[in-house]
């Protein structure tokens, strides 16, 4: 890869760095909250297989993505990319747990508004509509779990010790499917922008596979999605698993594995033709937010046992991130190319 290429790419590195310090962090944000996985455990399990899903399963929302903005010229995919990075970098200084696919979409249709081209109106509603539909549908999910999980409990009574060792490595497994689903549905958000400006020659890996063009780019973002997950993210799994709702440990997996269910629902290209194969109705392939699906389900735990302890103030701050991210992203994104078409004389 020549410099050149690299240089704009970094736009795309720098947002995934961005997802990995605030979205990846929710997969292990219960467990690390709670006490019952280390950081530096859940940062090497969560960044290797949102590596893994990224490479794997990532076609499918970048595919749907792509409809809301084609763009094929570098630089404004390097921008567009930026715009969205530096929008999540603000909301994760204040510890807000935002959405790195609200901030794209924001950079898209900025990016859309400045050089004069209609949003396909169709593919934003469907988007829109899984801002909603995520939250609600994990909470659901999470709601259902938790009784099934206490019930399992109690018919099992394991010693403590025995049950502290298996809630341990059931929270390591939720955690691995669910930084898995997190990298098939978000990598779209880091490399979307680069999939119609960039192509590069198939990658022969070790003789075992071939490697396309966006696979490749899908894989260079998800390395810098973990190198956000490293460096930036233990703040954000405070807010998610401490500060918003005091879970305990069965209830921190219940949270996890309901965010990954909802994640993995909206990244599978198999799931989907299998359902249409079968006439049953399809979520739409799209990158939902793995930050309004955690806090969609740590709420649905606290609706489930009263409400009393969700912390409605932390609520708060974190829903008008969610409102502004992608205003700023857009506003950024549209402010900056119009800089950019003004300073340097680029169209």
């Amino acid at each position: 890869m020549d410099s050149f290429l690299l240089v704009f790419l970094s736009g795309g590195l720098f947002l995934g760095w961005a997802l990995g310090a605030n979205d990846a962090a929710n997969v292990f944000g219960t467990a690390v909250g709670t006490r019952m996985v280390r950081f530096v455990t859940a940062a090497a399990v969560c960044s290797v297989f949102l590596i893994l899903g990224a490479v794997i399963s990532g076609a499918g929302p970048a595919e749907t993505l792509g409809k809301l903005a084609a763009i094929d010229a570098l630089p404004d995919a390097f921008i567009a990319a930026v715009s969205a990075g530096l929008t999540v970098f603000v909301m994760t200084r204040w510890g807000l747990p935002v959405s790195t696919s609200q901030a794209i979409v924001g950079a898209l249709v900025g990016w859309n508004f400045s050089r004069g081209i209609e949003t396909d109106l169709g593919t934003l509603t469907t988007i829109i509509s899984t801002w909603i539909l995520c939250p609600l549908l994990a909470g659901a999910i999470a709601a259902a779990l938790l009784p099934l999980a206490a019930s399992g409990l109690r018919l099992l009574q394991p010693h403590l010790l025995l049950q502290d060792a298996a809630t341990r490595w059931a929270l390591l497994l939720a955690g691995a499917f669910g930084a898995y689903s997190l990298g098939a549905s978000n990598i779209a958000n880091v490399m979307g922008p680069f999939v119609h400006a960039v192509a590069l020659p198939p990658q022969s890996v070790a003789g075992l596979f071939v490697l396309g063009s966006a696979q490749q780019l899908f894989l260079f973002g998800g390395l810098a999605i973990a190198l956000g997950v490293f460096t930036y993210s233990r703040r954000v799994m405070m807010t998610v698993g401490k500060d918003l709702f005091d879970l305990s440990p069965m209830a921190a997996w219940v949270a996890v594995m309901a965010h990954s269910i909802v994640l993995f629902l909206f990244a599978s290209k198999g799931l989907a033709a299998w359902l249409a194969g079968a006439g049953l109705p399809q979520l739409p392939l799209v990158p939902v937010s793995s930050s309004q699906a955690v806090v969609g389900a740590v709420l649905g735990i606290g609706l489930l046992r009263g409400a009393a302890g969700i912390r409605w103030q932390t609520l708060g701050g974190i829903t008008v991130g969610w409102v502004a991210t992608p205003v700023c992203a857009g506003m950024l994104c549209g402010g900056l190319l119009w800089l950019t078409h003004d300073a340097l004389g680029y169209s």
